[in-house]
């Protein structure tokens, strides 16, 4: 009978930390913001990690309207692809597990949507799609990157 209780117990406390961690997951280390965004908790390094990935991000969007934007159209179609492609979900691939826990999922799947978009940029280019439809595509990435900065706010760091 008391084998019977501990593994009951066992199950019991196995199920609240697998809610936990699935609780965690979804929501992230977050808070309410001052400002009524949501804050993000981080530390120092990790909100640095995160600052300069977005910074990569909009050094993409640039690279991709100044090609477009080149007289010599093969050159400035190359420029763009190399620029969107050097965002591309690759560069995802490798961020610590500690840090994605710390990301609610809206985050994490904006993030990852933003990447996987950027890389259908690069192809589209590749392809020959005409500039006006990867400006089109741009534009819905750079409403994901506004809206992000709407919800959210990094701590960890000076700001």
């Amino acid at each position: 009978m008391g084998s019977r209780v501990l593994c009951r117990v066992a199950f019991v406390l196995l199920g609240i930390g697998a809610f936990a961690l699935g609780w965690s997951f979804v929501k992230g280390w977050t808070a309410p913001g001052s400002d009524g965004r949501t804050e993000i908790r981080l530390a120092p390094a990790e909100r640095d990690q995160i600052l300069a990935e977005m910074r990569d991000l909009l050094k993409a969007v640039h690279g991709v309207v100044d090609g477009l934007s080149q007289p010599d159209e093969a050159a400035g179609r190359k420029q763009a692809e190399q620029a969107a492609r050097s965002v591309g979900l690759a560069t995802a691939a490798d961020v610590n597990p500690a840090l994605m826990a710390k990301l609610p999922l809206a985050f994490k799947q904006m993030g990852m949507s933003v990447h996987q978009d950027f890389d259908g940029i690069g192809e589209a280019l590749a392809q020959g799609e005409a500039p006006v439809q990867v400006l089109t595509r741009l534009s819905s990435i750079s409403s994901r990157c506004t809206t992000c900065h709407e919800m959210y706010r990094l701590s960890g760091g000076n700001r």
